[in-house]
């Protein structure tokens, strides 16, 4: 683990020395993480399960319908990543090997070849990378290789969606279950009951989302004094969603040795300070090449009226390009009047939006994953973390109220390098 007798430092009085200087960390108690850094900014209070976004209602897009037009740059025009090694040459365990090899893992993608041996040596790492390039194996296969040998310690992973959570499990559990490691995942949205009797068995792995965490820490159904390895994931949508007061909460009660990963889109000012209170002295892989609008085709259609919008929509809908299509809406209501609609004309449809509890969602996703349902309409709750192949169109029902709203948006086409198309509805005015 990374220099311990810093992290001993850190956690006696929250400061260490470095050369000839000090410089102030924060540790457990994670003390300059606090309110004031922020200033006075509103970060979001508590409501609705897990999801606790800012509270935004409906109102008109003020961004410049040109920002939503572009050539998608082609990936023949990307050079594709070589990787320095393969996964057979990472210094797994056999059982791990084996378990990768039954995966018919062979090369890994810029962020697990850059960040898994850091992560394998023990180190804070901090990682940066576009939608859809490994990430959550680069930091699922490192850990669960730590957790073979040392099955009384556990690994937290903190998401800022129920979807992501999930998906992390399952990413987890298509490896360990071959090598006897629990999970447990712990989400609102969902009975806690059984993630408490899931937490009884003592798993290796807990997943979960910030409120839900905080939630069984406080009433002492999670001690996370086994915790070894902490990780943030998608920390600058964390921060979008106002969970700094559950994050400041959870560092409180981490142990002062262990390993802390983080990993984001992009490192604002804001996951800058999250890094200096979380990490000590991480290693920085960026793996990021361009922004993810760049290998997505953008256009707009205008229309004003509902009517108008819907026919346009049906039109789309069925042309045999628009394979697998997310559309977004504003509102949780008409998200669902929407799928409704097109239900009736016979377009399979299914939704997520803030009205449907977990099982649901898990349901919806499953069947717009698998094939039989080609249309997924969803509010923002949706817009990242979710790791759907194959979406061939984004659709912007409703257009966003900022211009990143619209990137995490897109971002669900356009995955991995490939191209994808995404189309915002617009006033003709506008």
């Amino acid at each position: 683990m990374a220099n311990p007798n810093a992290r001993a430092a850190r956690g006696r009085g929250g400061q260490f020395n470095k050369g000839n200087g000090q410089r102030r960390k924060a540790g457990g108690n994670a003390r300059n993480f606090g309110s004031q850094a922020y200033g006075n900014k509103s970060l979001g209070g508590r409501g609705g399960g897990t999801q606790r976004q800012r509270s935004r209602g409906p109102a008109k897009s003020t961004i410049d319908p040109s920002r939503f037009v572009n050539r998608a740059t082609s990936p023949r025009d990307i050079l594709p990543y070589t990787p320095r090694r393969q996964f057979k040459n990472f210094a797994f365990d056999p059982r791990m090997h084996r378990a990768i090899t039954s995966k018919g893992y062979t090369a890994p993608t810029a962020i697990q070849d850059q960040a898994i041996p850091h992560i394998l040596a023990g180190h804070d790492v901090v990682g940066i990378a576009n939608t859809g390039t490994g990430k959550t194996a680069g930091f699922v296969l490192p850990i669960i290789n730590r957790l073979i040998p040392r099955r009384d310690g556990m690994a937290l992973v903190v998401a800022p969606t129920r979807e992501l959570a999930q998906q992390i499990d399952e990413e987890f559990r298509s490896f360990a279950d071959r090598l006897d490691l629990l999970s447990t995942v712990c989400v609102g949205g969902m009975n806690e009951r059984p993630q408490i009797k899931s937490l009884k068995r003592n798993p290796q792995m807990v997943i979960g989302t910030p409120g839900r965490l905080k939630d069984f820490v406080t009433n002492k159904h999670l001690d996370l004094k086994r915790c070894h390895t902490f990780v943030l994931d998608e920390a600058d949508r964390m921060l979008d969603m106002g969970f700094i007061n559950d994050m400041k909460f959870l560092m409180r009660y981490l142990p002062e040795e262990r390993q802390s990963l983080c990993f984001s889109a992009t490192i604002t000012p804001e996951v800058k300070k999250i890094i200096d209170a979380l990490l000590d002295e991480p290693v920085t892989v960026s793996v990021r090449t361009t922004e993810t609008q760049e290998h997505i085709e953008q256009d707009v259609i205008r229309a004003d009226t509902a009517a108008e919008k819907l026919a346009h929509l049906e039109k789309l809908l069925v042309k045999p390009e628009f394979s697998k299509v997310v559309i977004f809406g504003q509102t949780k209501h008409g998200v669902q009047r929407l799928s409704d609609k097109l239900s009736k004309r016979n377009i399979s449809v299914t939704t997520i939006h803030g009205n449907k509890n977990q099982n649901q969602r898990r349901r919806a996703l499953s069947a717009f994953k698998s094939g039989p349902v080609k249309v997924l309409v969803a509010t923002d709750v949706a817009a990242r973390g979710l790791d759907i192949r194959n979406v061939s169109h984004v659709i912007n029902y409703d257009p966003p109220q900022a211009y990143d709203d619209y990137i995490h948006r897109i971002g669900r086409t356009g995955r991995a390098g490939k191209t994808g198309s995404a189309i915002t509805f617009v006033p003709t005015k506008a």
